[in-house]
């Protein structure tokens, strides 16, 4: 036996399990096939992040058409929360619960908001969360934030301030941040233009790799092993599952354990299971329900860039402002619908500009960073089982998505530009994002009551495989329209609690 507990993936999910189950004395091994990701100069430079993808994946995905694609994700212990832009928000309680939007209706959760509200607040603890409790108005129930807000700055918070008056309540963006703001010397941040979208060069992002793994390999009986992909799970005899395949830097290896948690990511978790079938599992493991890798989502999402000619933007820490008016409900009587979430973008500059857009003349592009406020709005895609992660003949990854729920967010960029104008920005343009764009992917394995329907109980454990559990975003039946990313750590906190209880009894 190689470890109590294999999990496979270091990020989000995978490195808070490990630092939440360090403790009990089991023994742990990470399995990460990625490296660490390398602190140097290039991660604050804009051309080697968004414009050659240094630490992003160079493999080729497939759409629902047979077009290959480059998803615009990294392989890295810590995963992508390497790259995310810290911003932490709990589900609203409605958000686990069945709602109407105009395509359709999302199913509810085999748990409610107070079965997670614990390990959110013990995730934000981790995670370094600023934030005001009670700021928004649709905010669940809860304490107060471990730090204070981040303080906006100047131009900021006139905006804020402007938003107030027309009647809307923007709030301090909850986010994952090493920062002290009355004594700044205190801790790594530095509050730079290069945080949303990069790699954090002074470790002061409260990513999966600093606040999960790290702490996790404090103690002796916590193993990672990097540049490893596992290639298949083996299930045994019963309703366990055996041992798993991987490849190493020193070629093939077979681990085996008491339990295996996948936390690879939505994507590829569903397709390392598709690619475990055998003789006895013809459609995959844990796959008779044929549920495995359906009902992909990953939000839709624009980023918005509004330019004032009159005033210039000096920001440099930008991502300061989330607003919910427009979550639950539009307050169009003729559309009674949600919506979806708006929050600061990191400040768009010159460098971020011509890195996205090479076309774009250099003086004009400094003219627009000078000009600009920038934003991040984001509408709820629903459960669709036609959304799906399979295998082509090849074994390789073929992601069949089509966006719906279109005119809620259609109408949520029309809100938000109306507003925009009211606030004196002439001008407004919007960039949705394509298929490529896989940071929010969850919902492929998703739990539930009924094995029919679902691929894993509420525990996250395989409906069929009894040590088998999920600690990443694939868990998700739905994705409300928040970052699910403080969902994703807060579940894995769950998982563990379960996980520990079930192993120490069992021993």
């Amino acid at each position: 036996m190689d470890a109590d507990v294999i999990i496979i993936g270091g990020g989000a999910g995978g490195g808070t399990l490990a630092r939440a189950l360090a403790p009990s004395g089991l023994s742990i091994l990470i399995l990460e096939r990625g490296e660490y990701l390398p602190r140097e100069p290039a991660n604050w430079d804009a051309e080697t992040v968004f414009a050659s993808h240094r630490y992003h994946t160079d493999e080729q995905w497939l759409d629902g058409a047979g077009k290959k694609f480059t998803p615009v994700t990294g392989y890295h212990v810590g995963g992508n929360t390497k790259f995310y832009g810290a911003a932490i928000l709990r589900r609203r309680q409605e958000d686990f619960s069945a709602r109407r939007h105009v395509d359709g209706e999302t199913p509810a959760w085999p748990i409610g908001y107070d079965d997670l509200a614990p390990y959110y607040a013990q995730a934000e603890a981790w995670y370094f969360a600023h934030g005001e409790a009670g700021a928004d108005p649709g905010e669940p129930p809860r304490a107060a934030y471990p730090y204070p807000p981040m303080t906006h700055e100047p131009r900021i918070q006139g905006i804020s301030d402007a938003l107030r008056a027309q009647g809307l309540h923007p709030f301090p963006l909850p986010l994952a941040l090493q920062r002290d703001e009355a004594h700044p010397a205190r801790a790594p941040c530095i509050r730079c233009n290069t945080c949303d979208g990069f790699p954090c060069r002074l470790h002061a992002k409260g990513d999966a790799e600093v606040c999960g793994v790290a702490p996790a390999l404090a103690y002796p009986h916590v193993r990672l092993l990097t540049g490893t992909r596992v290639t298949r799970l083996i299930a045994g005899p019963g309703r366990r599952v055996e041992a798993l395949e991987a490849e190493g830097p020193d070629g093939a290896h077979r681990f085996q354990a008491r339990a295996f948690v996948l936390a690879a990511g939505a994507v590829n978790s569903a397709a390392l299971l598709l690619r475990s079938a055998d003789d006895a599992h013809t459609n995959g493991l844990a796959n008779a329900s044929g549920q495995v890798g359906r009902h992909y989502m990953c939000h839709l999402n624009s980023a918005c860039i509004a330019i004032d000619p009159r005033h210039d933007n000096p920001t440099v820490f930008q991502k300061t402002i989330a607003i919910n008016d427009f979550y639950a409900h539009s307050g169009d009587a003729a559309f009674p619908y949600p919506l979806g979430h708006i929050q600061n973008l990191g400040k768009v500059t010159p460098e971020i500009l011509r890195a996205e857009r090479p076309y774009i003349p250099r003086p004009l592009c400094r003219w627009v960073a000078r000009h600009s406020v920038d934003w991040w709005l984001t509408t709820e895609d629903l459960p669709d089982p036609d959304n799906r992660v399979s295998l082509t003949p090849d074994r390789s990854i073929r992601l069949n998505y089509r966006p719906n729920n279109e005119a809620a967010h259609r109408k949520l960029c029309a809100r938000w530009k109306a507003v925009l104008h009211r606030l004196g920005f002439p001008l407004v343009f919007f960039q949705r994002m394509d298929i490529s764009a896989v940071a929010h992917q969850v919902g492929t394995l998703r739990f539930g009551v009924d094995p029919a329907q679902s691929v894993l109980n509420p525990e996250c454990r395989s409906h069929e495989l009894d040590n088998l559990y999920v600690a990443d975003a694939s868990f998700m039946p739905s994705i409300s329209a928040v970052n699910p990313s403080l969902t994703i750590m807060a579940n894995a906190l769950r998982v563990a609690d379960i996980l520990r209880r079930q192993l120490t009894e069992a021993a």
